[in-house]
């Protein structure tokens, strides 16, 4: 089990959303750097991981609408695959 922790201060746009999480969940280079690419990965995670999201007031202000969308996309991944986790700690 891994756990990969992703703090919204740090995240100030979606290519350093997308940066960091493929840095933290060892995407091949080839990841489109978008939600639908971010899925398909999060999908095929074989391990069990743990992703857990600190600041997310922070990565709302920063990512606005998008943030909601990422969130989204993360729930929909877990429901789909069980070696998928996450958790929003509280600010």
């Amino acid at each position: 089990m891994r756990i990969c922790k992703l703090d919204g201060k740090t995240i100030k746009d979606r290519e350093t959303l997308h940066g960091i999480l493929a840095d933290l969940l060892g995407f091949p280079e080839w990841y489109g750097r978008n939600l639908d690419a971010l899925h398909d990965s999060l999908t095929d995670i074989q391990e069990e991981i743990w992703i857990q999201i600190q600041n997310e007031n922070d990565l709302t202000l920063n990512l606005g609408n998008y943030a909601a969308a990422f969130l989204k996309v993360l729930a929909a991944s877990a429901k789909e695959n069980k070696n998928i986790h996450y958790m929003i700690e509280s600010n």
